[in-house]
């Protein structure tokens, strides 16, 4: 075996930073040793694993098809290091959440982890879209998301159901109809999620349609600050159950029902289908009920 681990670090960091400066600082290296290892890497096998574009290194055939091996190697020798030397934090994983499952849902979820494991989650709250990127450049482990995702390199499955729910304020004159009709969703001023986010997703799904003719006021990323918005009467809007279960029982927020409109989703995980499972994640994966082979239980 003629390449070493430094070599691939080396690799991967000029993958995921495209530029050799930036992966030597990552690195703590100096930016000459950094070029000298992919220069030697490269050499060695006589082969070419960038294409420059102006500044940047983007990984070319070769490359992409290596690095998620590269990927799980690196991987593999580091858990054996942490296995070898009994630190504190074998098994800490990077979970990404989009906002309603990062807020709401898997909060439990890291207390269970870390009292039953004695590790640490960092967790990353953003889109549905921002999750999947974050996955399939190896900066998380796990993606939790709400929306549909499609990529060759990463692997769907079903978690667990979910509900979005309009809403307005107290205030509100369709606070006091019993359900609201295709019209009153037409004549409405909406405050919603943006697009990308796997909210927005299925409420575009559930109002085929209708939606050439809403009338969207606000596009806001953070579920926060749409309920604000609504309870300031700035218009109605939809959101999962989940993140407004205290409003409606505090009455800051009522519920409209649309019962010809299906507003039922599922909520995924997503995991790249090159990246070494290791012993923390498999962990996350069984308190989520979802098994190895990647089914729900």
């Amino acid at each position: 075996m003629h390449y070493t681990l430094r070599q691939l670090q080396v690799f991967l960091a000029v993958a995921h930073y495209e530029n050799v400066t930036r992966a030597a600082e990552h690195l703590a290296m100096s930016q000459s040793a950094c070029s000298g290892a992919l220069k030697d890497l490269e050499t060695q096998y006589d082969v070419q694993l960038f294409d420059r574009v102006g500044k940047r290194l983007q990984t070319n055939e070769l490359g992409r098809l290596l690095r998620p091996k590269a990927q799980a190697l690196l991987a593999m020798a580091q858990e054996l290091e942490q296995d070898l030397k009994r630190h504190k934090e074998v098994g800490n994983i990077k979970v990404g959440a989009t906002l309603t499952i990062g807020n709401y849902v898997a909060i439990p979820l890291i207390s269970r982890f870390m009292q039953s494991h004695g590790a640490r989650v960092g967790l990353e709250v953003a889109n549905t879209q921002t999750i999947a990127e974050k996955l399939l450049n190896f900066d998380i482990d796990i993606g939790m998301i709400e929306g549909e995702y499609h990529h060759p390199d990463l692997e769907i499955i079903p978690w667990q159901q979910d509900e979005l729910v309009c809403f307005c304020s107290p205030r509100h004159p369709f606070a006091q109809q019993k359900t609201l009709t295709d019209e009153d969703l037409i004549q409405a001023q909406w405050i919603l999620r943006e697009p990308g986010s796997g909210t927005r997703q299925a409420f575009d799904r559930a109002m085929h349609g209708l939606l050439p003719h809403l009338h969207i006021l606000l596009e806001l990323q953070h579920t926060e600050g749409i309920k604000r918005a609504v309870e300031n009467d700035l218009g109605i809007s939809c959101l999962s159950k989940i993140s407004l279960k205290d409003a409606f029982q505090r009455g800051s927020l009522v519920p409209l029902p649309a019962p010809q409109r299906d507003f039922h989703r599922m909520f995924y995980a997503i995991l790249h289908r090159h990246k070494y499972r290791s012993a923390g994640l498999l962990h996350w994966l069984d308190l989520c009920g979802i098994d190895t082979a990647g089914q729900k239980e």
